[in-house]
């Protein structure tokens, strides 16, 4: 079925949904270097830059979804692999605490008071717990372009729970990654494909021009 990607992507209904885009995530504070490098190799954090200057030019919401947790973990459990070893990095770097500069959206992005930022103390997805849903349907909002880390599980959880709650999602293609990267690309065409209508950050940013 062709895709109307101006009315999909109207900014009278659409918002960017980033995820995990944090400075102890991909940024300069990186703990988890190796997705930080995959970023960086796939130009990923320059194009969501542009992806988030664009929506804002044209007043689309820039909603930023982040991993924050309370210094004594109180609220957040671990309990599965990934969750550990969060826990485990988190106490060796003192990363993604509360009011910490880890835990901030990445410089690059160059997050503005417009912005909204929604926190998670626990879980893998943005929408568990949160009042995400709720703050992108008191905007209007229908359309959800997803940006950010990682397609292994973040970004997976966020498009398959916006489709669930009833949302269209734009995956933003090229201001994604996985790792290693080649699990990335086969979660795109194996998965992706199926659940997202996949564009290039320069293809969306030109619908609001």
């Amino acid at each position: 079925m062709p895709v109307d990607l101006d009315e999909l992507l109207s900014p009278m209904h659409t918002a960017v949904v980033t995820m995990e885009c944090q400075r102890g995530v991909i940024g300069d504070m990186a703990s988890m270097g190796g997705l930080r490098d995959v970023m960086l190799d796939r130009g990923a954090i320059d194009t969501g830059a542009r992806l988030c200057a664009g929506a804002r030019a044209a007043e689309v919401p820039v909603v930023h979804c982040l991993a924050h947790f309370r210094e004594d973990r109180a609220g957040s459990v671990a309990n599965c692999r990934m969750l550990a070893a969060s826990a485990k990095m988190s106490e060796q770097t003192g990363g993604l605490l509360i009011g910490s500069e880890s835990a901030q959206v990445i410089q690059e992005f160059d997050p503005q008071p417009s912005d909204i930022e929604i926190a998670r103390w626990h879980g893998m997805s943005p929408f568990m717990g949160t009042s995400l849903d709720q703050t992108l349907r008191n905007l209007g909002v229908t359309t959800v372009v997803a940006a950010g880390v990682s397609l292994n599980v973040g970004v997976m959880g966020l498009v398959i729970n916006a489709v669930d709650l009833g949302y269209q999602v734009v995956l933003a293609g090229d201001a994604v990654a996985g790792i290693p990267a080649d699990y990335g690309d086969a979660v795109m065409d194996n998965t992706m494909a199926f659940l997202t209508t996949m564009v290039t950050v320069d293809d969306i940013v030109a619908r609001w021009e």
